[in-house]
């Protein structure tokens, strides 16, 4: 087991070296050797595993592990659709607020909502241009935007899946991307002498600029030197609009909408902001060291930015690992943590209490992004040990396990965006190594309440809605 535990350590830092932006020759060198540490450690699992065990089952629970992998072939593609039976044992102290949500959503909604998921069918297309990873995506009316370690920023048009724009200037790798909303984007348009319809993203990057850029002329209107490479940015939609950016020295900066001159500089954290995430005023800021601090934002000219609470590493129990990256998605007085492990966290900012979310079975497996969107929350995955990639869909706000989602030859996913059109369908991208995968999920469990005509008519709605699919493949999740 000495031997497994090594090979899995140096697999979880090769796989941390493969997201960085700058990589050294020796670094290079380490992930050369990757195939040849994931063929030793998967002989040394085959050699120690017996009929009667389960090798690198984790979680808070004492029964936690994986019930079934369903494999289901829909429209010449492999879906593995797992379903995780989760038994868990928590203390009174830790437990209390979970069980007071869990009765306020009744058995039959989740029996409901879980039937829904079951049903719903996705369609998978790549995008592939550049020459990267992809660090970054946002979703912007129907184009999808995507920040890679090329350099670049590239704008695509979702219903054609085709790349719309190539937006060039940055000179380093990069790192982050957000959206302002159309109000502020309108009061910038103004400024600018552009149409009033006119949307803006901003995109960090490590050579130390913030640049904003208009979609539609695919051009920079507006650079920002921050002295620092950028390793995390988000707009905060109060007052006069803010940006606030983190550094890789984990500096959290604040920089005014109406000016872009900098409100405030405050060294926060000890290494790298690797994420930073608005809720209201709030302002939620991690790094790589594992700690995170809570800001609220007081819509002053000068130090808007007030420090509630941090937390640090001690606390949230994230930490320890080279080139650690710490990604964050709060929801009231909770934040969801991804810290490269097996599980998410769960931070009650406010009190500091911490819970725990298996969100694998094994320990070789790792959670890079996480995300909520239209009632759920979704986190990615991915084995160390033989490289599978999937995304695990929980409801919110009790954060029970509904679905998991992958497909052949799945990518590490490493960022994450959603939305939902006006239809009601899902549209999810996923992005990572040299690609972007837009997702487009059609529920059918509305109107199939209301179906009296049974198979026949689902499985004429199915072959309509692959005829709808063009290129792309509708894959069909049905839990067995």
């Amino acid at each position: 087991m000495g031997e497994v535990r090594k090979l899995q350590k140096k697999l979880r830092q090769i796989e941390n070296l493969e997201i960085k932006i700058n990589l050294t020759p020796e670094e290079r060198f380490k992930i050369s050797r990757k195939a040849e540490l994931r063929s030793r450690l998967a002989e040394l699992q085959l050699q120690l595993s017996g009929p009667q065990q389960t090798l690198g089952i984790v979680g808070d629970g004492k029964k936690e592990k994986m019930k079934r992998q369903v494999p289901t072939l829909c429209s010449g593609r492999l879906i593995h659709i797992e379903e995780v039976c989760r038994l868990t044992s928590q203390g009174a102290d830790e437990s209390t607020l979970l069980i007071a949500q869990i009765i306020s959503f009744t058995e039959a909604e989740f029996t409901s909502l879980k039937a829904s998921w079951e049903k719903a069918k996705f369609r998978l297309r790549l995008l592939q241009g550049h020459s990267d990873i992809v660090t970054c995506v946002v979703a912007v009316d129907n184009l999808v935007v995507s920040g890679s370690r090329d350099t670049t920023v590239k704008v695509w048009h979702v219903p054609t899946a085709t790349e719309h724009k190539n937006l060039g200037g940055h000179t380093g790798g990069v790192t982050c991307l957000a959206a302002p909303p159309p109000e502020y984007c309108k009061r910038l348009a103004w400024s600018l002498s552009l149409s009033d319809k006119e949307r803006f993203i901003l995109s960090g990057s490590v050579d130390c600029y913030v640049k904003i850029w208009a979609l539609s002329i695919g051009q920079c209107v507006k650079s920002i030197y921050t002295f620092n490479a950028v390793t995390a940015l988000c707009f905060v939609p109060e007052e006069d609009g803010y940006i606030i950016t983190g550094s890789d020295g984990g500096k959290v900066q604040a920089w005014s909408w109406d000016t872009f001159q900098n409100c405030q500089s405050v060294n926060a954290h000890q290494e790298a902001v690797t994420s930073i995430q608005s809720q209201g005023p709030l302002v939620f800021s991690g790094s790589a060291e594992g700690g995170l601090s809570v800001w609220e934002n007081r819509g002053s000219d000068r130090d808007p930015l007030r420090l509630l609470h941090h937390w640090n590493s001690q606390v949230t129990g994230c930490g320890g690992e080279a080139c650690g990256r710490l990604t964050l998605s709060p929801r009231g007085d909770r934040v969801f943590l991804a810290y490269g492990r097996a599980w998410l966290k769960i931070l009650h900012w406010r009190t500091g209490t911490m819970t725990r979310l298996t969100n694998h079975s094994s320990i070789t497996g790792v959670t890079d992004c996480i995300h909520q969107t239209g009632g759920l929350l979704i986190g990615s995955c991915y084995d160390l040990a033989n490289g599978e990639s999937r995304l695990n869909l929980f409801s919110l706000p009790q954060c029970r396990y509904l679905a998991s989602l992958t497909w052949p030859d799945a990518p590490r996913i490493i960022c994450f965006a959603a939305w939902t059109t006006g239809s009601g369908d899902h549209r999810w991208v996923t992005g990572g190594q040299d690609l972007i995968q837009p997702w487009n999920c059609r529920n059918e469990y509305d109107y199939e309440d209301n179906d009296e005509g049974g198979d026949e008519g689902k499985d004429s709605r199915s072959a309509a809605a692959e005829e709808d699919a063009g290129s792309g493949s509708w894959l069909r999740c049905a839990l067995q």
